[in-house]
Formats: structure tokens, C-alpha cells, sequence
């Protein structure tokens, strides 16, 4: 997915109507993204030793896979009837 396409999908999410719960965990889980990235520039600032260079295998186990696996495990065990009968009741 190149750049461009990745910008629409994000203006699409955001100017959408969806619910403000889906809104919050996206909030959640980006701010919990920035959080642990960071801690980890802290920690690295702060370490002993001579590297003091971001860690980003640190930030990537630690910060982006704990805040997307949840949307991973909904989009694998997501009932796709039951969601498309929810989309037929809303129009």
C-alpha cells in the first residue's frame, strides 16, 4: 500500500460516522503507540551504555503490537453475517 492510499483510508476513518467507542480505542491505541515510543527514547537516553540510539525492536514489541492485536484478533473472529445483517438494519 503505497503512501497516497494510505492517506485516504486515514481521512476516510476520520471524517466517517462511526461510533465514538471506535473512535476512543483508535485513540487509545495510538496514544498508547506514542507513549511507549516515548519511554523507549527515554530509556535509551538514560541507558549506561555507550548506544544511546532508539531502540526499535523495543518500541515495535512493546508499543505497536500490544495496540494492534486486539483490531487483529476482532477482524479474524468478527461474525462477518452478523455484520453484514447490522449494516442491512441501518439503511
Amino acid at each position: 500500500m503505497n503512501f497516497e492510499n494510505l492517506r485516504n483510508e486515514l481521512l476516510k476513518l476520520i471524517k466517517s460516522n462511526d461510533s465514538k467507542k471506535n473512535k476512543i480505542y483508535a485513540s487509545f491505541s495510538l496514544g498508547w503507540i506514542i507513549f511507549i515510543g516515548y519511554l523507549t527514547w527515554w530509556n535509551g537516553l538514560n541507558s549506561l551504555a555507550l548506544d544511546k540510539s532508539f531502540k526499535w525492536d523495543e518500541w515495535f514489541w512493546f508499543g505497536v503490537v500490544p495496540a494492534l492485536a486486539p483490531y487483529l484478533f476482532h477482524y479474524i473472529w468478527n461474525n462477518k453475517k452478523t455484520s453484514e445483517k447490522k449494516n442491512y438494519f441501518k439503511e
